[in-house]
């Protein structure tokens, strides 16, 4: 039963790392051309399959996204100065608004 299991898994593996070298764009394929990789994920199928997903297939280009806050902004609670005196208050037991 494993035995089925791993070879349906390699399957699959086969043929998404096949299907991705046939409808990747031409011009965005690296290292060796689109029709060698072809061949190389059809005639060795893990093997092919693994080098094309690691030198082969397109790399994407991520967008880094700037979180930090804006100059004269707290990081955090602990960093705003009117949290903490509120905060501050509460703990002394001066809230009355309870």
């Amino acid at each position: 039963m494993a035995g089925v299991l791993i070879g349906l898994a390699l399957l699959a593996f086969w043929l998404f790392s096949l299907f991705d070298v046939v409808t990747t764009p031409e011009d965005e394929v690296r290292n060796v051309p689109k029709t060698m990789w072809i061949m190389v994920v059809v005639l060795i199928p893990l093997v092919g399959g693994l080098i094309w997903m690691a030198r082969g297939r397109p790399r994407v280009e991520r967008q880094v996204w700037s979180v930090s806050p804006g100059p004269g902004m707290p990081k955090g609670p602990d960093d705003d100065p009117d949290f903490l005196r509120d905060l501050d208050r509460r703990m002394r037991g001066g809230d009355e608004q309870h």
